[in-house]
This record gives structure tokens, C-alpha cells and sequence, in this order.
């Protein structure tokens, strides 16, 4: 048996690594060149100590003075003790230089075409079938894509799951100015070489063993379509799932399509459309994201807390489970400004 382990560090770089059953993941980090630091190797020192975010495990022996009890509640592990039970993501809080970890690789590729799908809105279609395995990356991680004919680079998230064919989807919000917009109105065309580096960030769907809540504001919806193609694989993550989707104008919401699909794809989901300065005729839901929450049913148990968007919204959703008393939500958030990141 062999599994799939993503190493997600601060500088928010992630690397993949095989790790056979049985095996100590210390060693098959070393093995595949990633040299998280080390010292004792005895479950003594914690200096090989990170966090896992995702999948189970098992540690052989762990120190008292190194893991406390919380820490393992927490569920942090030393490196040098765990087993992984399943695929798995750990997170460790020190840059990957630290680790003389590579990065992200830099891939050639190809353009198919762009789909608009809204007034403000368009889909970028990537052929990346010439690179020689499967791009790995996790539901919600990004790509810094250069825009052909520039020395300039912009991020985007995935927009859907990674698969075998390397045929990748990136959404992109057309801005009045910008280098990757004007590019996509007036050169950009099918056959095109694009060049990108990936995975990047911490950002993505950890394991899921309690109710998501997902919150997307205008492109940050494309980290969330990852997502939900990964869960629709399976038909559901044995949760409820919740997205509200957040828009200025009712011309800027866009996939309405693909996300109904999503109800008969995905069990438990259910999709929330607020548009913050809707016409007088919009039927839907009215001002911005955090309105909408269900407050009592959130705070009667716990729940993951996704969110991806411009720091107004997060800093607003984190206002809201502050001013609620929310003690139950794990939250997870990644945070973009338009002219920055191009998401």
C-alpha cells in the first residue's frame, strides 16, 4: 500500500511525497529529498514536529516533554514516530527553505480557450497533458500562471480537481486594467504556451469529519469548485455542506449551472447566493455573507469554516464568529486583493 502526502509549509509552498505502509514518515521525507530538521529521531527532541491537517496516523513512541496532551489533541505529531494510516496532509510552521525543500515546479502548457461566464467573469482552460505525470495539487491551492508576452505573474486557484488528464481550469475576474485581463480580452487565444509554477498554498480541504461551511467571495469561488469536484467524486463527505457564494451585482455571479449540479453530485448541499447591491427585482438574498448564517444552528455544534475572498469579507466573517460567541468552528481562510493576485 502506498500513500499520497501533501508537506505544507509557512511560506505557503507544498510538496508531495509517496509514503509506503508501515513506513516512518521522518524517512520517507528524507527519501524523497524533503529534509524536514531533525535532531534525536527518538521522539525526544520535537525538533521534526508538524501538525496533521488531514488523514490518520499512528506514532510509536512520543516524549511527555515534547507533545504535550493538548498538542496531541491538536493533533500535532513528531515526524520521526507517525505512521500514516491513509493519504494525509501535514502542516509544519517553519518556511520549506528550512527543509532545502525544491518548491513548486515551473510547467509548460498549453491554452485550449476561455469561456466566459459572466459580465465580469471568465474560465481559462489549460492543457498541461504533455507534462509527464499528474500535476499533483490539493482542492484549493493555487498556480502562479505569467502572462504570455509579459515578465508579469498572477495567482489563481484551481478550479477543479486534479486528474490524470492535467487538464486544469483557473477563474479569472476581468478587471477594467489589468496585465492577465487585457491579455485575455485582446491576444489571448487557443495553441498559446503558458507557463506556470504549482502547487502553492496552504489553503485546502482538510479531512472532513464534521459539517463544512464554505464562503466564496466573487473569484474566490474557484477554490471552492476544487473542492466540490473532489467531493462529488464520492457523492458527498458524509456531512452537510453548505457554500455561500457572495457577489457585488447580480451580473457578476457566474457557474450557477455547475454549482445546481453540485445538489444532485454532492449529499447534504446546499448553495446560498447573496449579492450586496442587487437590483430591485433580485429574489435572492440581499447585503453581505455573514447576514446569512444560520447563528443558532452554528453555534449548536461544531463545524469547519472555509472562506475565500477580499480581506473585507474575511475580516468580517471573523467579526461574525467573534461577535456570535462561536466556540466550535475550526477556521480556514485565504485572503486576496484583485489587482495583487488576480483571483
Amino acid at each position: 500500500m502506498t500513500y499520497k502526502v501533501a508537506f505544507s509549509f509557512a511560506d505557503g509552498k507544498t510538496l508531495f511525497c509517496p509514503v509506503q505502509g508501515n513506513e516512518i514518515l521522518l524517512d520517507a521525507a528524507l527519501r524523497a529529498g524533503i529534509k524536514i530538521p531533525l535532531d534525536c529521531r527518538e521522539g525526544v527532541c520535537a525538533t521534526c514536529q508538524g501538525r496533521c491537517e488531514s488523514g490518520q496516523y499512528t506514532q510509536d513512541y512520543v516524549d511527555d516533554e515534547a507533545l504535550s496532551a493538548q498538542d496531541l489533541a491538536q493533533r500535532k505529531v513528531l515526524t520521526c514516530q507517525t505512521r500514516v494510516q491513509s493519504d494525509a496532509a501535514f502542516y509544519f510552521d517553519f518556511d520549506s527553505s528550512l527543509c532545502h525543500a525544491a518548491g513548486p515546479e515551473r510547467i509548460a502548457s498549453v491554452i485550449r480557450g476561455v469561456e466566459q461566464v459572466s459580465d465580469t467573469t471568465a474560465v481559462l482552460h489549460v492543457d498541461a497533458s504533455q507534462y509527464p505525470r499528474q500535476l499533483d495539487y490539493l482542492p484549493g491551492q493555487y498556480a502562479r500562471l505569467r502572462v504570455p508576452g509579459t515578465e508579469a505573474w498572477r495567482s489563481y486557484s484551481f478550479a477543479n480537481r486534479s486528474t490524470a488528464a492535467n487538464q486544469l481550469q483557473f477563474l479569472v475576474r476581468l478587471l477594467p486594467e489589468g496585465v492577465m485581463s487585457e491579455f485575455m480580452r485582446e491576444r489571448c487565444a487557443p495553441g498559446q504556451t503558458l507557463e506556470f509554477e504549482a502547487p502553492l498554498g496552504s489553503f485546502y480541504l482538510r479531512q472532513v469529519s464534521r459539517p463544512l461551511v464554505l464562503a466564496a467571495g466573487g473569484t474566490g469561488l474557484s477554490a471552492f469548485l476544487g473542492m466540490l469536484d473532489e467531493m462529488a467524486v464520492t457523492g458527498g463527505c458524509g456531512y452537510p455542506v453548505s457554500l455561500y457564494y457572495g457577489v457585488t451585482q447580480e451580473a457578476d455571479l457566474c457557474e450557477l449551472t455547475r454549482l445546481e449540479g453540485y445538489r444532485q453530485q454532492i449529499a447534504g448541499f446546499e448553495l446560498h447566493t447573496v449579492v450586496s447591491q442587487p437590483c430591485e427585482t433580485w429574489p435572492g438574498k440581499r447585503g453581505y455573507i455573514p447576514e446569512h448564517f444560520d447563528s443558532p444552528a452554528l453555534a449548536a455544534q461544531p463545524f469547519d469554516l472555509y472562506v475565500c475572498g477580499p480581506p473585507p469579507m474575511v475580516e468580517a466573517i471573523k467579526g461574525w464568529i467573534g461577535d456570535q460567541g462561536i466556540q466550535g468552528a475550526h477556521l480556514y481562510y485565504e485572503k486576496f486583493v484583485d489587482s495583487h493576485a488576480g483571483r
